[in-house]
């Protein structure tokens, strides 16, 4: 088994633990165990259970990058773009559904490594990111210049608005939240419109100076 097979694995397990058992109730030994490998195997390719969390993050915004690669090519309205983006992100989530409704509780606690807020998180936040920027850049017709220095991280944070509402949304194929990207969507392609209007630089930079506050890494 290669290296990266035997990580995917360690991952996968962990995974399947954190639903059943919860992330406090899981302990390294029990995931190698799950996974078929000795505790030093895991311990090898894992500190801890914070990094089977961070490697998961990564993972998901790599899946995600991959199965958004088409519509991230330039050409086509914003709105069209980040449509087919977070629809791509909610086809690569889906399998992890309960996992993220087991996994909330944890990941919103201050401080806490899980937290996508946090340093730990900050790769995985930046491959994120990346891609709203790419959504950005691409767009035709351009985005006005001021507001696409701002439009990546307001698209980043509604996204992560959008990730807890998944995690919540217990209808069938979380069809809310597929409803909720495209009604928050048509509401996006509005707002850019009015930014190109006369005296829509004062909001523009209220704007940025919120996301100065929220949005780690600004």
């Amino acid at each position: 088994m290669s290296a990266e097979e035997t990580r995917r694995r360690i991952v996968d397990a962990a995974l399947r633990l954190f639903e059943t058992q919860g992330y406090a109730g899981t302990t390294m030994r029990a995931v190698a165990a799950e996974a078929g490998v000795a505790p030093s195997h895991a311990y090898y390719f894992f500190a801890g259970k914070d990094q089977l969390v961070q490697e998961l993050y990564e993972r998901i915004q790599r899946d995600h990058r991959t199965r958004a690669a088409a519509v991230l090519v330039p050409g086509g309205s914003l709105a069209e773009r980040l449509l087919a983006v977070e629809r791509a992100y909610l086809e690569v989530v889906a399998p992890y559904h309960s996992f993220g409704q087991a996994f909330v509780s944890t990941a919103l606690v201050p401080g806490a490594a899980a937290s996508p807020l946090s340093e730990e998180s900050g790769p995985a936040r930046e491959l994120s990111r990346a891609i709203h920027a790419e959504v950005v850049a691409g767009a035709e017709p351009r985005v006005p210049r001021r507001l696409a220095a701002v439009l990546p991280d307001l698209l980043w944070l509604s996204h992560l608005l959008l990730t807890l509402h998944w995690v919540a949304d217990e209808t069938p194929g979380q069809r809310r939240t597929h409803l909720l990207v495209e009604r928050s969507v048509a509401l996006l392609a509005q707002a850019v419109r009015v930014s190109r209007l006369p005296g829509a630089a004062g909001l523009v930079d209220r704007v940025a100076g919120v996301l100065d506050v929220v949005v780690p890494g600004r």
